[in-house]
């Protein structure tokens, strides 16, 4: 289907390559056991998840900063679990948790095989709003840093996906256009509808099974890419 006309490949990175759902819990695992925080992890996770989706989106339409979003994200955790903690605590268990979170490097099934099969005909490339020096360290720790070719995140654009910016950054420093370029992602408002209003062509990984949609073609195992380059 793009085959044709393709020549750079931008993918997400969070959700939709590296599988930050299972290195999370796995971090939180690790930092609540450490500071001896007596909560059952799956009890912790079944708030936290869609707790951190809140506050990201909140963080992706500038209403709160990166330290809010940090501080917030767990504050309101433990304030929901009825769990008594100190603000000190909070503050060392956000450090720690970015300390250690690209230390786990569970990729989504099929990565390594579907950036082997692209790297040879296309130019591949990142978009992320994740925060520099972890989104680095998650490639390079995973060693799947030296399949792309540029690595744009939120803070080197000033803005966050979907504002279409950061798309057009990203063609700047691909050196490409829209017509030839081709964004993959998880997230329909942030990958798909942004890259769209910037003109890219679109792939929806819903490795979450979300609602269908007519925005886009969808694929739930990144091995379906094949099927479209």
């Amino acid at each position: 289907m793009f085959k044709d006309f393709v020549t750079d490949v931008f993918f997400d990175l969070d959700h939709t390559l590296w599988d930050f759902d299972r290195n999370s819990g796995l971090t939180f695992e690790k930092i609540l056991k450490e500071n001896n925080i007596d909560i059952h992890i799956p009890d912790f996770l079944k708030v936290y998840v869609p707790a951190n989706l809140s506050f990201w989106k909140l963080y992706r339409e500038e209403k709160i900063t990166k330290a809010e979003l940090r501080y917030q994200r767990l504050r309101s955790v433990f304030n929901d679990l009825k769990y008594e903690v100190s603000d000190a605590t909070i503050h060392l268990l956000a450090e720690e948790y970015l300390l250690h979170l690209s230390s786990y490097n569970h990729l989504f099934p099929n990565t390594v095989e579907i950036l082997e099969y692209l790297h040879p005909k296309y130019r591949l490339h990142i978009i992320t709003n994740g925060f520099q020096e972890i989104q680095d360290k998650k490639l390079k720790n995973a060693n799947i840093h030296g399949y792309f070719n540029q690595v744009i995140n939120s803070e080197m654009a000033g803005v966050k996906k979907p504002n279409p910016i950061i798309f057009e950054l990203a063609l700047e420093k691909a050196r490409t256009k829209p017509k030839t370029s081709l964004m993959i992602g998880d997230s329909l408002e942030a990958d798909i509808l942004g890259a769209q209003a910037a003109g890219f062509h679109t792939l929806h990984f819903n490795g979450h099974n979300g609602p269908k949609h007519e925005n886009c073609q969808m694929i739930h195992d990144l091995n379906e890419i094949k099927n479209f380059l």
